[in-house]
């Protein structure tokens, strides 16, 4: 599969939190990095998520926003 989005992340699955309507599924991109998404609770049963296994984080954004304490 290709994509336009250039900002792809290689992970593992860490947390699957399932509410009525959505899905939480965060990815640890690297120690101590996780990566959270929302997405469809059908998303996340097509996509087979579970705990441990191996997903990519994919960023697509026209705008970065930076914050400091």
């Amino acid at each position: 599969m290709k994509l336009s989005a250039r900002n792809v992340l290689k992970g593992k699955v860490v947390a699957v939190t399932t509410g009525a309507t959505t899905t939480v599924v965060k990815i640890e991109i690297a120690a101590g990095m996780i990566i959270s998404s929302s997405i469809t609770n059908e998303a996340a049963k097509d996509l087979g998520l579970e705990i441990g296994s191996e997903a990519h984080a994919v960023i697509k954004s026209s705008d970065v926003i930076i914050a400091v304490p």
